[in-house]
């Protein structure tokens, strides 16, 4: 039975379209804030992020508050039924404060102060920093958590750096202490014994510095640890007097795709709902297909780090950006396509940045709702109104769920360490686009998929991949290996069960704990420059593959222990060693992926894991190359998102099609068409 999850927001009760917002930018032309509101009901934009870097227009002059400006707009805002995310205006200090309070800048790695300026350029660790940012969100709570119009919090604004001052660093230490109790266990569990590097006092302990220490692979993983640790405190810290003030008011903090400063998975845990801020780069190439699979791999991973609770898309850009290589028009369509897609996916909501374009400074060509122009005859106010119009007809969406049958392990701590591995090919090891390459295999056959961390729940799910899980955790080679004895499927690959969670090696032989579940010993592995290849050739009987698939990158050289092979290699002094093997253990079944193939094998093997595994796919045909299916549901209803990302019109004939276009309300009988970069709402009662 699906989980049914009521709509965080009571109130409006609906999907949420809306903005950031930031009218203290325009006190002084008070006709463009009269024409915000009638231009936010004519977008049908029902919610607005207010408060985000305006620290400055709150307190000009310490001690000295104005919020007049603020109260106006969120009076007017309930006049007009918008609602608002309330932000904390930290991420960005006033001059004054950095002026008095020098301590509250950061500091690099290179032990320098930085001057005032840019964005979270601030110490989390900071006593005064603290003070001040409790003053300021005390007086917001006290006058603001109760207003009619606010309905969430936003706290900060998009998180993220490190600052290497001297509290920092007695923090670290601290830390330190509490994990480890002893410093012999810090130089056993960091192998300082390497080049002679052990500490004999934790004064000697300093974060990594590139003209210090930054060899001691535990060293780097555990500030890592610190910081996302120190950042989630402050957190914690900034939002403790709105919940003082009204402890029903929800709150987030908005995370930023495929962000690895901080390990999300840990933040999520303290957030009342996930949020991110979504800006793919379309059109970069002839055919935008693999980057509509990492978005979506992107939106995955954010809705399951809350256990299949909706998540938000806080930002995402109506038009272009002014901060990539490039800054691309989006084609007709593509608004409504990539919105959608983040509803398909488990959003209960469409913002941007920004509402209106800033006049001048870093982001006065950033994309907006409202251009310089000021007014509603434009082509991106059109798109983004009748996406507005959509979402309003789609409002039941809201608290429904996805709920897939595999998950695939994208995991923070494992990038970490597998970045700093140092070896087997540093000239690009390519962790994400490997993730995203299995990932992808099932987006392109409409099979929903929750995009985890190794700590997460294994019992929902019939099939687990694993690619590249370099470091497994304490009890995760023991839980992998109970979910397949209980009937799943595991998927993994070269490149595993290599290290514990303090980066050291296992030494009873590779992949370590997953050794016996997968059946095989890892004896060496094989980097391949770039250009070089190897070949796989699959076993004669083994209809579900090609016949061959060229290998690159990587290439495991193993033995089997009770594992049957599958595919072998062709070339090299390991030509006829396993490249693909498959074990039976308990109720389930292990295979090991020995190289980096090329696509195609990931369609023809995940496609023969799919029907082993009677994992449902959401329709019962191929789906045409661009074309994806995703599912949201709840107990008396499930809604099918047929997506068109190429260039040509698509069409798709299937029983499983039958239904009613949810956004127009006509029927659709078996057989759907989309236009390029189109997409469609189906209703289908259960």
């Amino acid at each position: 039975m699906a989980r049914d999850y009521q709509s965080i927001f009571p109130k409006p009760g609906t999907l949420l379209h809306g903005a950031d917002y930031n009218p203290e930018q325009w006190l002084d032309y008070p006709d463009k804030l009269e024409d915000d509101i009638r231009l936010m009901k004519e977008a049908k934009c029902n919610v607005m992020s207010v408060g985000i870097f305006s620290w400055a227009s709150l307190e000009p002059e310490e001690g000295t508050f104005t919020f007049g400006w603020l109260d106006q707009i969120l009076d007017q805002f309930q006049a007009n039924g918008i609602y608002a995310f309330l932000a904390s205006p930290s991420g960005a200090r006033p001059a004054w404060m950095s002026e008095k309070y020098p301590e509250v800048l950061r500091v690099n790695e290179h032990r320098q102060r930085n001057l005032h300026g840019l964005r979270h350029n601030h110490c989390y660790t900071s006593p005064v920093y603290r003070e001040k940012t409790e003053q300021m969100n005390t007086r917001l709570a006290e006058r603001y958590a109760h207003h009619p119009a606010v309905i969430g919090l936003h706290i900060s604004n998009e998180y993220g750096g490190e600052c290497h001052c001297p509290l920092c660093q007695a923090a670290f230490r601290k830390w330190l202490k509490n994990k480890y109790g002893t410093l012999q266990q810090l130089n056993h569990d960091w192998w300082t014994t390497f080049w002679s590097h052990t500490y004999s006092s934790w004064e000697q302990i300093e974060s990594p510095a590139p003209h210090g220490e930054t060899m001691v692979h535990g060293l780097n993983l555990d500030w890592k640890r610190f910081v996302t640790d120190q950042t989630i405190d402050f957190y914690e810290h900034e939002l403790r007097p709105f919940r003082e003030a009204n402890p029903k008011l929800p709150a987030t903090a908005n995370f930023m795709e495929a962000f690895d400063e901080l390990d999300y998975a840990k933040f999520a845990k303290v957030v009342d709902f996930i949020s991110w801020d979504s800006y793919p780069t379309w059109h970069y190439a002839a055919d935008d297909t693999d980057l509509a699979a990492w978005v979506g791999m992107n939106h995955d991973w954010f809705r399951a780090m809350k256990d299949g609770e909706p998540f938000f898309l806080m930002e995402s850009t109506p038009s272009t950006t002014n901060w990539q290589p490039l800054s691309k028009l989006k084609k007709p369509g593509v608004h409504m396509l990539s919105s959608l897609q983040a509803v398909a996916h488990g959003s209960d909501s469409v913002q941007y940045f920004q509402w209106r374009k800033s006049r001048g400074s870093s982001e006065k060509f950033h994309g907006s709702v409202v251009d310089h122009a000021g007014h509603s005859e434009t082509r991106v106010f059109r798109e983004v109104a009748e996406l507005g119009q959509a979402l309003e007809a789609a409002g039941e969406l809201a608290g429904t769920t996805v709920q897939p049958e595999v998950a695939v392990i994208f995991d923070t701590e494992n990038r970490w360490a597998v970045k700093d591995a140092q070896g087997p090919r540093n000239s690009g090891i390519h962790y994400e686009a490997t993730v995203k390459d299995h990932y992808k295999a099932f987006w392109k056959q409409g099979v929903p998929v929750d995009v985890i961390g190794m700590d997460k729940d294994l019992s929902p799910y019939k099939v687990l991949v694993a690619p590249m899980l370099y470091m497994v955790r304490e009890g995760v080679g023991e839980k992998i290996a109970e979910f397949v004895k209980n009937g799943g499927t595991l998927i993994t690959t070269y490149w595993s069960g290599i290290v514990d969670g303090h980066d050291l090696c296992f030494l009873d032989g590779f992949p370590g704990p997953l050794r016996e579940v997968l059946g095989i010993w890892s004896e060496e592995i094989d980097s391949l420059g770039d250009g070089e290849e190897n070949t796989m050739i699959k076993r004669a009987d083994v209809p579900e593959l090609g016949g061959e698939y060229t290998l690159t990158e990587l290439c495991d050289l193993i033995h089997t222990e009770g594992a049957e092979v599958l595919a072998a290699y062709r070339d090299d002094f390991y030509a006829g060693r396993p490249a693909l093997t498959r074990n039976r253990y308990g109720g389930g079944q292990a295979y090991y992926i020995a190289a980096r193939p090329e696509e195609s094998f990931y369609d023809d093997f995940y496609a023969s894991v799919l029907r082993e595994s009677g994992v449902e796919r959401l329709v019962d045909v191929p789906l045409p190359h661009g074309m994806t299916v995703q599912k949201r549901e709840n107990n008396s209803h499930q809604y099918l998102f047929v997506s068109n990302f190429s260039e040509q019109k698509q069409s798709l004939t299937s029983k499983k099609l039958t239904g009613t276009n949810l956004v127009s309300g006509e029927a659709v009988h078996e057989t759907l068409t989309l236009p390029p970069r189109g997409i469609t709402i189906i209703k289908q009662s259960k």
